[in-house]
């Protein structure tokens, strides 16, 4: 299996090896432009052209945890009335604010497999974000892409398909960015478990790398993301903060990356490495933490950056290009409507009105809290994609919908309101209630949460329904009694994951296995023992074991509905009575055991202090792998029942242009011309020290030098086609049922050889059916899409093995298919 062997240790490199970008081993491209890019570039050229060196210092260093109002804030430039960047988590909505909507997880994004929902849940999210005055979204996620069922910020992303998660990310950016406001993609790369996330080093095949964990960053920036953030993990041995494989090559050059990488909190661990290996702004800037500092200052970049520009070792070029980079992703959302620049109008640190602005030094007592509703109207979509991500997997009997029961009963602890509130643990690190987002930096506060309970009792309430329910999942004998009396009885059970700072019932992010939480699955058993009409509900980040819910009897319909956000009950109260016809396929396989999945999370390394992981699974994750083992899930990715039934006929299938390898980007290669500069270097001591009389509060982090003496010397010079449309697949599809629906056809191609998985996700559409309507769906493909990637040649490539296609309404339920026609100059060969 080839791995990475091109790696170039950077950390320690010397001063006169950090004066040529080209000794690390692969030099930072200077950004360039390009579609989509050029207005920005000129504007962002002419802004850095008129900065000092300490102002653009300024733009690339956080000032410090809890420093300013949000969670990353950079320095500013006071003399151009330009404030600093605000930068907020998270990828479902606005962390550590209030008025602000807690939308459905990005798991449920996906889940809807409609890239309409994904582009408005985009579009509002960002119209919140920019009314905040927040000008950097930090999602939305694809790392982790799911490569391990119980990956605890799995829910983050889009579900365990590159395809598919491409698709969620393009999607969310292009609707966060339409707004004025920047969409981060995170985390780059290979970050794919809670456990050991900050020490662990990852190996991974670089065919792996290309099909699966680059291929939905690609996508983002395809999209124009304008920014991206680099993980805590390392890749081969080096952390992925100053990684200039990953991030100068694979990123910048590869993928012609134009916007800017900023790192996780708190992941740069080194002041030059980072600097020449393509970081372009250091969050939160300091340490996180007082009691540790970068002698003389309390960061590795502020002044000690603008120390390494002066000394040379950093050249002015790669902070011009920092700088650059920052200013074109900011110029590029703001325009028309977006130009405008709204103030930062929240406190992440406290929701009082006045407070100190800078609460890590308890300095600058102001109005911080001006409360601004943002909200609009965006609950109504909540409750849309909140309902159209939940997915059917079971449904004997037709017993669901629900037609106006005698008597319903509602059980479990994941039903109720938790009687602290649903805001009342930090960071949503609790199970008190019902679940309706994961925990950790990708929260958002309630600004309320519809239980499921509330929702029903009010239906109940309308339809002279008799109503009961028990919020206790541990009192299995008056479950059982109050469910033989009921003509329905629903039973809501969770299973949640989230971040690693944080632990819930003893899962330290990542779930420590598949079960149901909270005597989940003993609660459903007594219910079900007694009556035959028991519909369970799953509020989970994820799969669970579910082979004996589907075989009882008694368990007549089962329903994940994910982490829908704050119209959760309202959501899954127009599922269960029809309101909306379900549509959602599941975005993930469900098995029984971690180990049925082929990948399992390290939780315990046998070097502790020096963990280290390879992915030898290769391309095979989630259903990819149970193709290739020949073993059935208890249910298969892309499986979602319907309250309607369809059709599928009339493959047309059409071949690609040509088959006629591209080749890979390559940016800037060679010396052929000195790096763009912009501006000129005061390179006078006394020019970049504070001015007299400054009094400087710690621990924030300013740009300016210590006042000590500090040798300069001048800064050296330093001399993606494949993803294009190649073909049209079209197909059929008839609503024979007698309701109307959605249906979510997919498309998948096999590769051909045994080195490929049976068929791969290459497209899907959402499609509206009236009964007995028939409509025609059409799949673009690109060349990317029926390609390898060349470890040889580092390039996508068409292999000469026989490829098919295949349509159907999940990965295994394959309804059409056909062999996908050569393209010219190819000829095919058996596989």
């Amino acid at each position: 299996m080839a791995v990475f062997l091109r790696l170039a240790v950077v950390a320690a490199a010397t001063a006169a090896a950090a004066s040529d970008p080209y000794a690390a081993g692969y030099p930072s491209p200077w950004a360039s432009g390009g579609p989509g890019w050029d207005e920005a570039y000129a504007k962002a050229k002419e802004f850095v052209s008129g900065l000092t060196l300490l102002e653009k210092v300024n733009l690339t260093s956080g000032t410090g945890w809890q420093a300013d109002e949000c969670v990353g804030n950079t320095g500013s430039v006071p003399r151009l009335g330009f404030r600093g960047f605000c930068m907020q988590d998270g990828p479902l909505g606005i962390r550590f604010t209030d008025q602000n909507s807690a939308f459905p997880a990005g798991i449920n994004a996906g889940a809807t497999f409609s890239r309409r929902l994904m582009r408005l849940r985009g579009e509002a999210m960002g119209e919140e974000f920019y009314g905040k005055g927040i000008d950097v979204q930090l999602g939305p996620a694809s790392g982790p892409l799911g490569r391990v069922p119980q990956g605890g910020r799995n829910w983050e992303g889009f579900g365990a398909d590159p395809y598919l998660a491409g698709v969620g990310m393009a999607e969310t950016i292009q609707g966060i960015q339409s707004r004025g406001v920047i969409a981060c993609a995170k985390h780059w790369l290979l970050n794919e478990q809670e456990t050991y996330r900050e020490k662990v080093s990852v190996t991974v095949d670089d065919r792996t790398m290309h099909e699966l964990y680059m291929w939905p960053f690609a996508d983002a920036v395809r999209a124009g993301v304008g920014s991206v953030m680099c993980s805590y993990n390392k890749i081969e041995s080096i952390y992925a903060c100053e990684n200039n494989w990953t991030t100068n090559y694979l990123l910048k050059n590869e993928l012609n990356f134009q916007g800017f990488v900023m790192s996780d909190w708190g992941a740069q661990h080194t002041k030059l490495g980072s600097a020449l290996s393509g970081l372009d702004m250091a969050m939160p800037g300091d340490f996180m933490s007082a009691s540790k500092t970068y002698p003389p200052y309390n960061a590795m970049w502020g002044g000690n950056l603008t120390e390494s520009v002066l000394r040379g070792e950093v050249p002015q070029w790669r902070l011009d290009d920092m700088v650059v980079r920052i200013m074109a992703a900011y110029f590029k959302v703001h325009t028309g409507k977006y130009t405008a620049r709204p103030d930062t109008n929240f406190y992440s640190w406290s929701q009082n009105a006045v407070d100190f602005l800078h609460k890590s030094s308890k300095t600058h007592r102001q109005v911080v809290n001006k409360f601004v509703n943002v909200q609009g109207n965006h609950a109504a979509l909540i409750r849309e994609i909140g309902a159209k991500s939940t997915v059917l997997l079971k449904n004997t009997y037709s017993a669901l919908p629900l037609r106006r029961p005698t008597s319903i009963a509602v059980f479990g602890r994941d039903a109720h309101d938790d009687p602290a509130g649903p805001n009342a643990c930090p960071d949503r690190a609790c199970i008190n209630g019902t679940v309706a987002m994961g925990w950790g930096s990708g929260t958002a506060n309630f600004p309320y949460l519809i239980a499921p309970v509330t929702a029903l009792r009010a239906r109940a309430l309308a339809d002279a329904t008799l109503f009961a329910n028990i919020s206790d999942n541990y009192n299995l004998s008056a479950a059982a009694s109050l469910a033989a009396s009921a003509s329905a009885a629903l039973v809501f059970v969770t299973a949640n994951s989230g971040e690693a700072y944080l632990s819930v019932d003893a899962n330290a992010g990542d779930r420590n296995n598949l079960t149901l939480w909270d005597n989940g699955s003993a609660l459903v058993a007594a219910v079900a023992s007694t009556n035959p009409n028991t519909i369970v509900i799953l509020h989970t980040a994820g799969p669970v074991a579910l082979a004996a819910l589907k075989a009882n009897p008694n368990v007549t319909a089962i329903l994940w509905a994910g982490l829908p956000g704050q119209e959760s009950g309202n959501a899954i109260l127009d599922v269960l009575y029809g309101a909306v016809n379900p549509q959602a396929k599941s975005p993930f396989t469900w098995a029984e055991t971690p180990e049925a999945y082929g990948a399992t999370p390290m939780f315990k390394a046998a070097d502790p202090l020096n963990p280290a992981q390879t992915f030898d699974e290769g391309v095979f994750i989630d259903y990819r792998h149970f193709q290739r083992s020949n073993t059935r899930p208890t249910y298969e990715f892309g499986f979602g029942l319907s309250y309607t039934a369809f059709g599928y006929a009339n493959l047309r299938v059409t071949p690609v242009v040509d088959g006629v390898a591209v080749p890979a980007a390559v940016v800037n290669a060679g010396r052929t011309a000195a790096a763009p500069t912009f501006g000129t270097v005061d390179r006078r001591l006394e020019a970049n020290l504070a001015p007299e009389g400054f009094e400087k509060v710690w621990p924030y982090v300013y740009p300016w030098l210590s006042g000590r003496n500090v040798s300069v010397a001048p800064a050296p010079g330093a001399a993606v086609t494949a993803m294009t449309n190649g073909s049209a697949q079209g197909a059929d599809v008839s609503n024979e049922g007698e309701v109307a629906g959605t249906e979510v056809p997919q498309l998948y191609v096999q590769l051909g050889g045994t080195e490929n998985p049976w068929g791969v996700l290459r497209g899907f559409e959402d499609v509206h059916l009236e009964p007995g309507e028939t409509k025609t769906v059409v799949f673009e493909l690109t060349r990317r899409d029926i390609s390898n990637w060349n470890t040889t040649s580092q390039n996508w490539e068409i292999w000469g093995k026989e490829k098919f296609v295949f349509v159907g309404s999940s990965s295994e339920k394959i309804r059409l298919n056909a062999t996908l026609p050569a393209p010219k100059g190819l000829r095919w060969t058996a596989s």
